[in-house]
């Protein structure tokens, strides 16, 4: 009897002895210090974990970027009235193509016809005052008539030659043709014309209304030379060039397509490293108007680059990270940047990993183990 007592005690104190020493072993095999974790070999094998080098492959991508329509000063042209007054017509509405030269309304004011009256009789007298200096001119110099009353009609000539001048280009400046200007034709109204040929971006006014030298009557947006103007950030300037392709889309309607050529990329940068690239559409589109914000797409040429399997970079608390496999079955927990996934391989922009050994399966389960020690 007292040979069995002595068996069991043995064997419990054999069973707590190997309890004690996998606890032990499970302890030291799941040590974690700072960003370094160490793994048995079972856990190794348990894990799936397989190791390799970052590669060299050809990486394409798509670089998006965003804008807004805009129009060159001489390509976009408001239209006011040189002396003001009140509108009397006009058909013109927003999208509308207009021709150059074509009258886009008329206005009328009392200052018109005065205009004119007065180029009128400044016209009339100065026919007298030149007669009147010319003969004065000849007295003169036959010594008929003084020196005073010859330079009295001298002067009165030159002043209302002056006038004339002046009264003939105000006339121009209101739009009407001095030429035209007699005494049976005097109009309370002018023309305002197109200067080019476009389409009509904005209306500001109504039938009616009297508007003043300094307001906007219509905006006319020439069609031949709008583009998109892109905002670049100074890292992906060298990815791009003079004529490479562009395809632009609004918001509202994302699957509508504008293709652009690109012809200008700015210099200058900004307080945030960016700077404007300047693309010309193929086909203008009326709906496209000055201001309105698009979103751009560009097909980057293939490139070697840095990359690694997309399994072995895992996120933790918005942060990418690889396990870079060290001495002693160590594996050293590293934050990475990533660029262009591609093909289930992701870019990888951190240069100072070419020579490690890396964790390219099994990296999540690092992760986790990692992390449940930590905690």
């Amino acid at each position: 009897m007292s040979k069995n007592i002595i068996i069991i005690i043995l064997a419990i104190v054999f069973l707590s002895s190997c309890r004690n020493k996998k606890t032990e072993s499970e302890t030291e095999a799941t040590s974690t210090v700072g960003n370094i974790t160490t793994l048995t070999d079972a856990q190794i094998k348990n894990a799936g974990i397989v190791t390799g080098k970052i590669e060299q492959k050809e990486v394409s991508s798509t670089l998006k970027l965003n804008g807004a329509i805009d129009v060159p000063p001489q390509s976009l042209v408001s239209i006011s009235v040189p002396m003001g007054g009140y509108l009397k017509y006009t058909k013109l509405l927003e999208g509308m193509y207009v021709t150059k030269r074509q009258v886009l309304c008329v206005v009328e004011d009392q200052q018109y016809i005065q205009l004119q009256e007065d180029y009128l009789l400044a016209k009339a007298k100065i026919g007298y005052a030149k007669a009147e200096f010319e003969r004065q001119r000849e007295l003169n110099r036959s010594k008929a008539s003084s020196d005073k009353v010859y330079q009295q009609a001298q002067s009165e000539y030159n002043s209302l030659s002056v006038m004339v001048q002046s009264y003939g280009e105000k006339l121009k400046f209101a739009g009407i043709n001095p030429n035209n200007v007699s005494t049976k034709n005097i109009s309370k109204s002018i023309n305002i014309y197109s200067p080019i040929s476009g389409y009509v971006s904005k209306v500001n006014v109504n039938i009616g209304k009297y508007v003043n030298p300094s307001d906007i009557l219509f905006e006319i947006v020439n069609p031949s030379d709008i583009h998109l103007a892109l905002t670049v950030f100074e890292k992906d300037i060298n990815k791009l060039a003079i004529g490479q392709s562009v395809l632009a889309y609004t918001n509202t309607n994302p699957d509508k397509k504008y293709h652009c050529k690109i012809i200008l990329i700015g210099k200058d940068f900004t307080e945030n490293r960016s700077t404007e690239m300047h693309c010309h559409f193929t086909n203008f589109d009326k709906s496209l108007l000055p201001g309105m914000y698009m979103n751009a797409e560009i097909e980057l040429k293939s490139q070697q680059s840095n990359v690694l399997p997309s399994d072995a970079i895992v996120n933790y608390e918005n942060k990418n990270y690889v396990f870079i496999a060290k001495k002693n079955k160590q594996f050293e927990m590293k934050e990475v940047t990533v660029g262009i996934i591609e093909n289930e391989f992701t870019e990888i922009i951190s240069e100072d990993l070419n020579e490690a050994t890396i964790v390219i399966k099994g990296s999540y389960s690092l992760l986790m183990k990692m992390k449940n020690v930590e905690e």
